[in-house]
Order: structure tokens, then C-alpha cells, then sequence
């Protein structure tokens, strides 16, 4: 299942996140390669490297399920028009009323 999101420009920083395929789970690229719950450990990439990137990662269904660029800063802070939604992806706690 896709869904569709907005196009970013080349140049705009970006990091790939998705869900963990075994738990559902928010999980987002980190500079190694693996795929981490930790937004604070996500990468950030730019250009061909963030298309090769993604493209990577698509083809990592048995691991992430619909992998997608979220626009962040230079230094990985969550910004751009879906900032509300990564947002909570990215603090859980505010996603489920505080663990509840």
C-alpha cells in the first residue's frame, strides 16, 4: 500500500522512514544502513544519494513497509508540511496518549 506524498526538491534535506514490516512499528534510516525506532539516530540525505537511498530500501519488504522521504532539517529536526504526523511518529508517547 502507498499513499501519496509530496515531492521534495533534490536539495531539500531528507530521511526515509517507514514501518518496521514484523512490528508496525515507526522506524526511520540511519546513516549504516540499518533501520532504527530512535528518530534521533535517523540519517539525512540529499540528491541521487537520497533517491538510491529510498530506492534500497523499497526493495527491503521483508524489513520496511512503504519506505518514503519526510522532509527534516540539515541536522535531522522534523520539519515540512507533514510535521504534525512525523512528529508523533517520531515521539510515540504523543501518538498513544502517553502509552496508554
Amino acid at each position: 500500500m502507498t499513499s501519496v506524498r509530496p515531492k521534495l526538491k533534490p536539495e531539500t534535506p531528507k530521511a526515509i522512514t517507514g514501518w518496521a514490516t514484523a512490528t508496525g512499528r515507526s522506524v526511520w534510516l540511519a546513516a549504516d544502513g540499518t533501520w532504527t525506532e530512535d528518530a534521533a539516530r535517523l540519517a539525512v540525505f540529499t540528491g541521487e544519494e537520497a533517491e538510491a537511498r529510498l530506492a534500497a530500501s523499497c526493495r527491503q519488504e521483508a524489513v520496511v513497509t512503504d519506505p518514503y522521504f519526510m522532509e527534516v532539517t540539515e541536522t535531522g529536526k522534523i520539519t515540512g508540511r507533514e510535521t504534525l504526523r512525523e512528529t508523533m511518529r517520531a515521539e510515540p508517547a504523543l501518538a498513544f496518549g502517553g502509552g496508554v
